[in-house]
């Protein structure tokens, strides 16, 4: 589903260089539950930005669904995030002057003539019912637990019915149980069919998914996959 070839991401100002990844060679399938570790400024969240067409590497080639888009213009990056990426943040990023409902919308507001009103709701609707929020729709983002807060920011990740989910140590301002239960969702939402995609610091969190890759100082250093492809298949089942 992605596939990223020799990859090489270097920050430069005017004094120094700094390589972020080098030479990253990934594949990611359809239906994996992967988990990104490192010690931090190894390059995960930059890896995890080109992934989600959020940045451009220096040198490489992303492909999506066997189709080169590293040559994109920012306007075709745009659209097929929002068609096929879903983004969870470790901070929520939610709109605290909207509503829950009216969070939960806001990526179907990009998909210009492709939504109603009235479908939107719809769509914001289920998606807060499948992470438990039903009740709190009317809800504005602080009156809400943090735990609260970020299954709002997975129903607006999943709001648009995105094949990958790209999640940004989803857990990492949770406690263990409400880390715990957020990745119970992103479980779910892996055998409903989802690609995912998680950093996390939690090797505990880390070991639940199907597979575990470790970056080092901008290079990947090991993939191990944790659950066979006969597990897998009967997780997904």
């Amino acid at each position: 589903m992605i596939q990223l070839t020799n990859i090489e991401k270097v920050y430069r100002t005017s004094t120094i260089e700094t390589l972020a990844l080098n030479n990253i060679n990934l594949t990611i399938r359809k239906g994996e539950f992967a988990s990104i570790m490192g010690p931090s400024g190894c390059g995960k969240s930059t890896l995890l930005n080109i992934l989600g067409l959020l940045d451009q590497p220096s040198k490489g080639t992303i492909s999506i669904d066997n189709q080169p888009v590293t040559s994109y213009k920012d306007k075709e990056l745009a659209r097929l995030r929002n068609q096929k990426i879903g983004f969870i943040f470790q901070s929520f990023h939610l709109i605290n002057d909207l509503s829950v409902l009216d969070n939960v919308e806001i990526p179907l507001l990009y998909r210009k003539g492709d939504t109603t009103g009235k479908s939107r709701r719809e769509l914001a609707s289920e998606a807060l019912e499948r992470v438990g929020l039903s009740n709190r729709m009317k809800h504005f983002p602080s009156q809400l637990s943090g735990g609260q807060k970020q299954r709002v920011a997975i129903a607006r990740a999943i709001v648009g019915q995105p094949e990958i989910i790209l999640a940004d140590e989803p857990t990492g301002n949770l406690d263990s149980a409400m880390g715990s239960e957020i990745l119970s969702i992103l479980q779910q939402l892996n055998n409903d069919g989802s690609t995912i995609l998680m950093v996390t610091h939690d090797e505990a969190m880390a070991r639940k998914t199907h597979r575990l890759i470790r970056l080092f100082d901008g290079t990947q250093v090991a993939d191990s996959q944790l659950v066979a492809n006969d597990e897998r298949l009967m997780l997904n089942d």
